[in-house]
């Protein structure tokens, strides 16, 4: 059988004048062909061979969202090479422990700033540039261009088609090297088999075709984003690119996808800006939204349940949707065949509040490990609170100690130059995710929090920090949350404020400041979040009520060390770099 890129290029094929690729640049939006991604793709695959890639070679990938990536991403798998992606927040050393434990020979940039950062591995190595000027540090870098402009000669031809011939979905597709909550990134080893195995489950679960249009803003360098790239142009349908994510809202407005696939944060900060906004409208206003999102829920129960919708239901979700539900599923773009999200727990007050406006979100589960899909939950079969059934031809099972355990073909052979962790994490056959979970009588599947993540307090309770974080840091007043507590009497938390929001309320409520600082030690600040916190910790049993917290001026960021590029708090590094705030909540 042909490979994954092989795959996509023949369906491209017949694909043809339909639109792959869209992007934004100097104010418009450029498209892409099937015809022209597939055409593209030979050129590039023929410059990597006539640069002298051969079949398993690794070729690091270095570049934002942008049709590059794609096209260098699929060239590489054509040729049989191996894709190593690296995010583009990657500082130097990180560059360069990922290029030299994989033993990358090509580096890909894809702007000159990455180009620069580049610069001290770019020796011994051939550089290619996808667009701009090549910096004065990397004289040698070659264009995209330049590389994919020069003719197929007839011998390099002849050897794209014994690269073709001897392609499997057994060969290894990628290293993807993960970002690592502990500091230390592995490189997971995934074949093509160990990404193809999943679409036929998105087929049976989603309704998904040739005229959807999915919007492309998680990092490409993640395998969740690239596993459903890869699905959207099997499929034919259209692949929208953000390069800055931070002006997704404003392209979901733009762009009005079909279909998307995006962690928590996205939906929580909608969720928070739009009851940031009620919260200073006039009082009839806010009545009416308030009702017309509760008459949003019960309508879908009543859509879900086995009564059915009455007709006086239908008529006020009629004038409810009109005056209010639409504009909101306006903020995320218009109706939605497929909405998803992942990599971290998304609280079912954020579900419930957008199904109210008719826009369901399948929460799934997954590992870079699994390329990534374990299990999602769907139209026909969506139960909130969980993360849905495992996919078709995956199992889980649950150990004794709670672990969350999969086998089946989506399963890494495991860590590249890593037999020690390859040995602890494969073991009779099955993979230990370090997550702790449970199936319910359904076997839907309800992940708790990550095992190393655990904390212990000195009276002996378990907390599971993420399901707090995701309680509490659901509120419009948080932006980040870090609960501590590992050893200690009680559960603290470290708490970033939604600074948008609160210098809002503190002007509203002429609290002068002068910065950030000021801010967050003004006494009415403090007891506002004192009962933000309490409001939203009711769920929580006593021993997981945030006792005490302290209120950071600045983000957590991945240039501190302090998150992950996945958003993930690294809990020891905070720990080591907060050490005095945490002490003072505890002497």
């Amino acid at each position: 059988m042909q490979n994954l890129a092989l795959d996509i290029r023949e369906r491209a094929r017949r694909h043809g004048a339909r639109v792959a690729m869209r992007h934004k640049s100097d104010g418009c939006w450029h498209e892409t062909t099937y015809a022209e991604l597939d055409a593209s793709v030979e050129r590039l695959a023929a410059g990597l061979v006539r640069l002298g890639v051969a079949r398993g070679d690794r070729v690091a990938l270095f570049a934002p969202n942008m049709p590059a990536w794609t096209l260098c991403d699929l060239a590489v798998l054509s040729v049989g090479a191996v894709t190593v992606p690296v995010y583009v927040t990657s500082t130097a050393e990180q560059l360069a422990l990922i290029v030299e434990d994989s033993g990358a020979r090509v580096l890909i940039a894809g702007t000159p700033s990455e180009a620069v950062t580049a610069a001290g591995v770019a020796a011994g190595r051939s550089l290619i540039l996808c667009e701009g000027e090549a910096p004065a540090s990397t004289p040698g870098a070659i264009p995209l261009a330049s590389l994919m402009s020069a003719a197929v000669e007839p011998g390099i031809d002849a050897e794209l088609r014994r690269r073709e011939a001897a392609a499997s979905d057994d060969d290894l597709a990628t290293i993807i090297y993960t970002s690592g909550t502990t500091g230390d990134p592995k490189g997971v080893l995934l074949t093509h088999a160990n990404f193809r195995c999943q679409f036929a489950s998105l087929d049976r679960r989603f309704e998904f075709g040739p005229d959807d249009h999915s919007l492309c803003f998680l990092p490409l360098s993640h395998v969740y984003e690239r596993a459903w790239s890869y699905y959207v142009y099997l499929t034919g349908a259209r692949n929208s690119f953000v390069a800055d994510p931070k002006q997704v809202v404003a392209h979901l407005a733009e762009v009005r996808p079909t279909a998307m696939v995006s962690a928590p944060r996205l939906y929580e900060k909608v969720h928070a800006a739009v009851h940031e906004k009620v919260a200073h409208a006039p009082r009839l206003r806010r009545a009416m939204f308030h009702w017309a999102v509760r008459t949003g829920g019960a309508y879908q129960s009543a859509r879900r349940g086995s009564g059915g919708v009455g007709p006086g239901m239908r008529l006020r979700h009629a004038l409810a949707d009109r005056l209010v539900l639409r504009r909101l599923r306006d903020l995320m773009g218009g109706p939605k065949s497929v909405l998803s999200a992942g990599g971290a727990p998304l609280s079912t007050e954020i579900e419930d509040f957008f199904l109210s406006t008719g826009l369901l979100i399948c929460q799934g589960y997954g590992l870079t490990e699994t390329a990534p899909m374990i299990a999602c939950n769907a139209p026909g079969a969506c139960r909130f609170g969980t993360v849905g059934r495992p996919i078709e031809g995956v199992e889980v099972r649950i150990s004794a100690e709670g672990e969350i355990l999969v086998r089946g073909p989506n399963v890494t052979a495991g860590y590249h130059n890593r037999p020690v962790e390859t040995a602890a994490a494969l073991r009779d056959g099955w993979l230990h995710t370090g997550d702790i979970g449970r199936l319910d009588d359904d076997g839907f599947l309800v992940v708790t929090d990550r095992i190393k993540d655990l904390i212990v307090t000195s009276t002996g309770k378990n907390v599971a920090p993420q399901r707090i974080e995701t309680l509490v840091g659901g509120d419009h007043f948080i932006d980040q949350l870090a609960v501590v507590g590992d050893r200690r009497q009680y559960v603290s938390a470290l708490v970033v404020p939604a600074f948008e929001a609160l210098r809002a309320w503190a002007q509203e409520k002429r609290i002068a400041f002068r910065d950030h600082e000021d801010l967050i030690a003004k006494p009415e600040v403090v007891q506002l979040m004192e009962e933000r916190i309490r409001s939203r910790s009711q769920q929580l049993a006593p021993f997981e009520t945030i006792r005490k917290f302290t209120l950071l001026a600045r983000q957590f960021t991945q240039q501190a060390g302090e998150i992950t590029p996945t958003l993930k708090v690294r809990r020891k590094v905070i720990a080591e770099k907060y050490r005095h705030l945490i002490d003072r909540m505890y002497s």
